[in-house]
């Protein structure tokens, strides 16, 4: 997941998803004449002392994210209204270049704190975002509704035709208009103040439920009294179930940690059917219990209000709104494409669940499948195929090592970049790494740092972003980390990831090559700065090199016994893959349909929430009752606080893109490093500087096609 963090909290000032483009120095030589700006005080104030001008968090307490980020804002605003009153014509460079150096003491600030309150937060932190979040959507409105402002931007618009411009010139030129206008420039006065009311709202709202949302997932990990309740997890599982129920105040007792999905990884190994319910129940509850972790009624709210807000814009609904920037503009499209998928996967979900009714009858256990059921028979039927679980495989799949000599080593024989950790740059969490990445010429390119472990603190899933944006106008390199959720290893034992884990680690260093591989002048269209349907695309195709035999031999190595992970034990991980699509992507795609139906209002409704998605699922022709989506609505954090709202499908429409993208590479001569320069050249290093559909064709020379994803999937019926 490329993090949206920054872009849900902040202005995406002439940039499609990010914050790029607060990344600047004002132009204070030009406009000082025009409006005073403020000057700032404290570590923010300058740019960091440190390589790459990554954060000191040695230097950084966190009661002064508060000051900076206010500090930032004002200056932010006062560079922006210097560029906005400037006497002189307005032109591309003392407007839209002025615009993209404006707000860099903000995003100093702003780029640290979003990625603390998400990977390492605390209450100091919580209570400033809370606070900070509203005053950020008025900066942003305060900007993007300054009638000055829009005049100048307009008057440069309207003369393009006859202006001498790059590519990439006229791309920030056609983003920029088209965000204002977006974000409601040409309303008149009365409703620009109504859209900042709502804007404000919503803003306080999203961070509410984020807040509550990470709460409730630690507060309602389920607790049981006996460890005979926790049969089939592995006695390192449940001493760590005993840890945790004591540090919950619960001594003697034993818990189970949620994660963000609703299935639950023990799911698949507790023998005990009362404790897999119990542990279900826990997860899919956890938001709408009606006690004051309930987020139903703020995420009715919040459909409702974006409803409101796409109206005043002039929008049937806000999903029409959202989809504006991105490849797949029309949420017909986006339907249609995903409802293609339904039959295929309604029948898999029919046939695999006979299947593990009979797995469960084989057993002794006549009983009507329940979804706390699917994945613990699935299982089974899984090892009794494939002859394959996690305990099998997890030895093989050392964190560090699958990272240094897996995910390292493929970008090094692909693109011909390699990586050095460095010890001398402080982090916000001693369980990180760092690293330097160097060019295939030996020079420096950009910093990684890799944050891989669970803690209570941090918000699940697994996401990249940037402390520092690319931009040759500004001359900065990526300063770029990846955050993910494996399982903390118990003190001296070795930190071992499953096959799902380093497939993970694999995707999230997909968005870090298009963040280092980043060459564009301007920070809004840089690197990772694209449109949400096609910004997992990078990730998806990095997926790919997870088990490429001359990848995998290379990493995946005993801990114990440094032998290499057997061929046969491949071939089962890889046909294994492929069974039990009725889970891996029904409740993928149901969660991506739920989406457009929560996005997919008119204006006015007044909403209940769970009723509401009831009646959303019950359109869906996928059993939606046994395999729930992946995120019921209140705890679907990508939409309602995560930016992809009325953009979860693009996780499918960008799996469809990797596997075409891929299939390209096996049909043109494979991995090779002069296929890995044509990818750099056509996509990964491109940014926003093109059009996407453009982009594609670049790189295969033809609009992409689903037949390989089908495929990839099991679905093809082959």
């Amino acid at each position: 997941m490329k993090s949206r963090l920054l872009a849900a909290a902040a202005p995406a000032i002439l940039g499609a998803t990010a914050l790029a483009g607060l990344s600047g120095t004002g132009n204070a030589k030009e406009t000082a004449s025009v409006t005073a700006i403020p000057r700032g005080t404290g570590y923010f104030a300058q740019e960091s002392t440190l390589p790459f001008h990554a954060p000191d968090f040695t230097k950084i307490h966190d009661e002064d994210y508060r000051g900076a980020l206010e500090q930032g804002m004002a200056i932010y605003l006062a560079e922006v209204e210097a560029i906005a009153n400037n006497p002189a014509p307005a032109t591309f460079e003392n407007t839209l270049v002025a615009m993209q150096k404006s707000g860099r003491m903000f995003m100093r600030a702003y780029a640290p704190f979003g990625q603390m309150t998400s990977a390492n937060t605390n209450d100091t932190l919580d209570a400033i975002d809370k606070d900070i979040s509203p005053k950020i959507a008025a900066l942003q409105d305060a900007i993007y509704l300054n009638d000055k402002l829009f005049a100048r931007l307009k008057a440069v618009y309207d003369n393009r035709a006859a202006m001498s411009m790059t590519g990439e010139d006229a791309m920030l030129l056609e983003t920029a208009y088209a965000d204002f206008v977006h974000a409601g420039a040409l309303l008149d006065a009365k409703h620009k103040e109504e859209l900042k009311a709502i804007n404000t709202t919503i803003a306080g709202l999203e961070t509410e439920f984020s807040q509550k949302l990470t709460e409730a997932t630690a507060a309602k990990a389920p607790i049981f009294d006996n460890a005979e309740d926790l049969a089939g997890l592995p006695k390192a599982d449940i001493d760590a179930a005993a840890k945790l129920a004591t540090e919950m105040g619960h001594p003697g007792k034993y818990a189970l940690a949620l994660i963000n999905t609703t299935q639950q990884p023990q799911l698949i190994s507790l023998t005990n059917r009362a404790t897999r319910q119990k542990l279900f129940e826990a997860s899919v509850n956890r938001t709408s219990g009606g006690d004051k972790y309930d987020l139903t009624g703020i995420t009715a709210q919040l459909a409702e209000l974006r409803a409101k807000k796409a109206a005043l814009l002039g929008q049937p609904n806000y999903a029409a709104y959202a989809m504006y920037d991105r490849m797949v503009k029309d949420p017909a499209k986006a339907i249609t494409f995903m409802e293609d998928f339904v039959p295929a996967v309604a029948a898999t979900q029919a046939r695999e669940g006979k299947m593990l009714e009979e797995m469960a009858a084989s057993e002794g256990q006549n009983i009507k499948l329940e979804p706390w059921d699917w994945a613990y028979y699935a299982e089974k039927v899984r090892k009794a195929r494939y002859d394959i679980d996690d305990a099998t495989v997890k030895p093989y799949f050392d964190v560090w090592k699958s990272l240094e000599d897996g995910v390292f080593f493929a970008a090094n024989k692909f693109y011909g970049i390699s990586f050095k950790r460095r010890t001398d740059l402080p982090t916000y969490h001693p369980d990180m790494r760092v690293y330097t990445v160097y060019d295939k010429d030996g020079s420096e390119m950009a910093l990684f740092y890799f944050d891989p472990f669970a803690r209570p603190n941090k918000q699940g899933g697994a996401w990249m972003g940037n402390f520092v944006e690319q931009s040759y106008l500004l001359n900065e390199k990526p300063v770029i980390y990846n955050t993910l959720n494996i399982a903390p290893p118990a003190p001296g034992e070795p930190a071992l990831a499953t096959a799902d884990d380093v497939t993970t680690m694999f995707h999230e260093f997909g968005h870090a090559l298009h963040g280092i591989f980043a060459a564009q002048k301007y920070p809004s269209l840089s690197g990772t700065n694209t449109a949400r349907d096609f910004v997992e695309f990078p990730s998806q195709f990095n997926e790919n090199f997870a088990f490429l035999p001359e990848i995998l031999n290379n990493y995946a190595k005993h801990y114990q016994t440094g032998e290499a992970i057997p061929a046969e034990l491949v071939q089962k991980i890889e046909a294994a893959g492929k069974f039990n699509q009725s889970l891996a992507f029904g409740e993928l795609l149901a969660s991506a349909l739920l989406d457009m139906k929560w996005h997919d209002l008119a204006p006015g409704a007044k909403l209940d929430a769970a009723a509401f998605e009831k009646q959303a699922l019950g359109t869906i022709a996928l059993d939606t009752t046994l395999i729930p989506p992946r995120y019921r609505s209140p705890y679907f954090r990508h939409i309602w606080s995560g930016g992809y709202s009325a953009g979860y499908y693009s996780y499918i429409w960008t799996e469809m893109l990797a596997h075409d993208a891929w299939d390209w590479v096996v049909k043109n001569g494979g991995p090779t490093r002069a296929n890995g320069e044509h990818v750099r050249a056509t996509f990964l290093g491109q940014g926003h500087t093109k059009d996407y559909a453009d982009m594609y064709r670049d790189y295969a020379g033809r609009d992409p096609q689903i037949a390989p994803m089908l495929e990839a999937r099991g679905l093809s019926g082959e």
